[in-house]
């Protein structure tokens, strides 16, 4: 398996400045436009591991770029353009302050907080007696800020307006959009035998429009059950078939870390690394229908400043 690629360095036409997220290094360039580069880094409780997952990269671009596609009559999105497998080019949009976080069923973060007791999440009241998986009588928006370093914290609507986060009217918008978003994604992945079982979405804005930014739908920002099995699993006390970012997440914390002050992050091994990276291409098959195809470039890096260069060189002559 090859290494998987954690950082890049180049030095783009017409770039004006950069930025290094958990996951993606993002070049913006002038006249308003951002390359963006997903890389094979993967993050757990808001700590970027030392480890990259070869593939990985490319399983999220390749999804995000798809669902992109498939709900851009819903709301503009800030793609135009990925000229690698693992790139995305698109128009830079001001970032709203908050992630959009929709649940359909009780589980990670929240059924941590509803086993703590809590019966609150975000301003969203939760109904007693529910257990680890159960949907939801409707799917609820629990919003979280968005935190440029450190955890992003839980928030509820009202805080939001009254901080002046969003305005009320914007927010109400993002809100109708991220039901609309969420309501598309649950019959994508019903007709793949699947249940989309939480997920965020960003959105920006540029020139006084909404655009959806960043990526949807993918295995870091979403997921998702298997359908097949799901009621029978659930009535008996059984774990849900889930195909997501929760088992690493699960590892870390069976390895006594969780992101908190003082602990120590465990270094995956190489074969829990490689099957890792085997979970992300299965979820990209299932969800896509597709098969993922592994490109033969052994120096990744180097293939894709090429095709970026390549792009950018035919795009601004047009």
């Amino acid at each position: 398996m090859k290494n998987g690629l954690t950082a890049t360095n180049f030095d783009l036409p017409r770039q004006v400045g950069t930025y290094k997220g958990k996951v993606r290094d993002v070049y913006y360039l002038d006249e308003g436009y951002m390359m963006m580069v997903v890389t094979d880094r993967i993050s757990a409780f808001d700590r970027v591991l030392r480890e990259g997952i070869p593939y990985k990269g490319q399983v999220l671009n390749q999804m995000a770029s798809r669902f992109l596609d498939a709900t851009e009559d819903i709301v503009p999105n800030w793609k135009i353009a990925t000229p690698d497998p693992m790139v995305t080019f698109g128009r830079f949009c001001t970032p709203f302050r908050v992630e959009m976080v929709i649940r359909g069923y009780l589980t990670g973060h929240a059924w941590r907080e509803y086993q703590a007791g809590k019966r609150m999440l975000c301003g969203v009241p939760l109904p007693e007696g529910m257990k680890e998986n159960d949907k939801f009588p409707a799917p609820i928006i629990t919003p979280t800020t968005k935190a440029t370093e450190g955890h992003d914290e839980d928030i509820s609507k009202e805080e939001i307006i009254r901080a002046g986060l969003v305005d009320e009217k914007e927010y109400l918008r993002l809100e109708e959009y991220t039901r609309e978003l969420f309501y598309r994604g649950t019959q994508m992945a019903a007709e793949k035998g699947l249940i989309l079982v939480d997920t965020k979405y960003e959105f920006g804005k540029s020139n006084g429009t909404i655009y959806l930014i960043d990526e949807i739908h993918t295995p870091d920002s979403s997921r998702y059950f298997y359908a097949d099995g799901y009621d029978e699993r659930q009535k008996n006390g059984e774990k849900q078939r889930q195909l997501s970012k929760e088992f690493v997440r699960q590892w870390l914390m069976d390895n006594g870390f969780q992101g908190k002050s003082g602990q120590t992050e465990p270094i995956m091994p190489p074969e829990f690394v490689s099957d890792v990276s085997k979970r992300y291409i299965e979820l990209f098959q299932c969800i896509t229908g597709d098969t993922f195809e592994k490109p033969e470039d052994q120096d990744v890096e180097k293939r894709v400043e090429h095709n970026i260069f390549t792009f950018l060189d035919i795009y601004f002559k047009r």
